[in-house]
């Protein structure tokens, strides 16, 4: 090749160059290698416009901080908008952070979660801190949230009252048992008991297991277990025989309930006391006074240790002999 096709050469190499740049120009695209002689910054963020001062996105050592001191090449239109390839949703957020040094975070995790994506990559350690701090305590707020097993076999109710650290409460509620009619307040008795069921999970959470079981015959009936054996029972079904049908009648023996699992509090760190705490427990003796009213205690077992079933006028049937007579009780 001669001397003057390699001058050739280089000269239309070099007008190639100064066209190419024109048109990069023209396109509205080029790179700034920084922002510290600029005062206002324009962002173009996804489609969302945002203006600001340098000094504000220089406030933390981010990816914003280097982007303004040329340590990272930014891209421009033709109007001088710095184009940022990410969403716009949370910026105004990660803007309002750099200003203030604190923002009000979204209370739903999934928004939580992608203001703290947008925050690691701007790099924004003060905002990575708050969404992570925000987090932690929306966890503990769900960890202090009563979570209710719900028994499904008696294979998984045995099971999970032997491994139990706790003294469990279980109540048995089976409102589509209609092999009888119910009283005209049945259904607002039952919905008493499922309320303070509720309450009780609530003052007693962490302290007590509770649990429900639907799949059981009884209507409403409360369990009470300590060291992994049934302690109490409150039934609070009966069965009405009328003059003409069956009634089944449900009951609210609030008081009797409230104190059957202020009793089971004593099994609360009972696997852990060793022999100590289980003589303490065996000198609470197994026939505790029932107290005055319409309660019975039947049945043993396991030994000396003895079941407390209480049931709240089981039988109740009406004499037929005449109108207006004394109901008699029979169980």
């Amino acid at each position: 090749m001669s001397a003057e096709a390699s001058v050739g050469s280089s000269a239309a190499d070099s007008a190639q160059s100064t066209i190419s740049q024109h048109v990069f120009q023209n396109s509205g695209e080029f790179r700034n290698q920084g922002l510290l002689g600029s005062k206002y910054v324009k962002l173009n963020v996804g489609g969302s416009l945002h203006y600001t001062t340098v000094q504000t996105l220089s406030k933390e050592d981010s990816l914003l901080r280097r982007m303004c001191n040329g340590i990272t090449e930014v891209t421009t239109d033709s109007e001088g908008w710095i184009i940022l390839d990410r969403s716009g949703r949370y910026f105004d957020l990660v803007l309002n952070f750099l200003r203030d040094g604190s923002v009000p975070l979204p209370e739903d995790r999934r928004e939580l979660d992608e203001v703290l994506k947008e925050a690691q990559y701007y790099q924004v350690q003060g905002l990575i801190q708050h969404c992570l701090g925000a987090m932690q305590k929306q966890k503990d707020v769900l960890e202090t949230v009563c979570r209710i097993p719900m028994i499904t076999s008696a294979k998984e109710e045995q099971r999970m009252i032997a491994t139990c650290r706790k003294p469990v409460v279980k109540l048995q509620n089976n409102r589509g048992n209609n092999k009888y009619s119910y009283t005209s307040n049945s259904d607002d008795n039952l919905l008493k008991n499922i309320e303070l069921f509720d309450k009780l999970v609530l003052r007693f959470n962490g302290r007590v297991l509770f649990v429900k079981d639907v799949l059981g015959d009884e209507i409403c009936c409360w369990s009470f277990y300590g060291e992994g054996r049934k302690i109490a029972e409150v039934c609070c079904t009966s069965i009405v025989y009328a003059t003409e049908k069956k009634q089944t009648k449900v009951e609210f023996p609030e008081a009797r309930i409230f104190e059957e699992t202020l009793n089971i509090l004593i099994y609360e760190n009972s696997r852990g006391l060793g022999p100590g705490g289980l003589h303490l427990l065996d000198s609470r003796g197994a026939g505790s006074s029932l107290g005055a009213g319409h309660s019975e205690e039947e049945g043993a077992v396991g030994g000396d240790r003895r079941v407390r079933r209480i049931h709240v006028r089981r039988h109740i049937m009406h004499d037929e002999r005449g109108h207006g007579q004394q109901t008699v009780y029979k169980d």
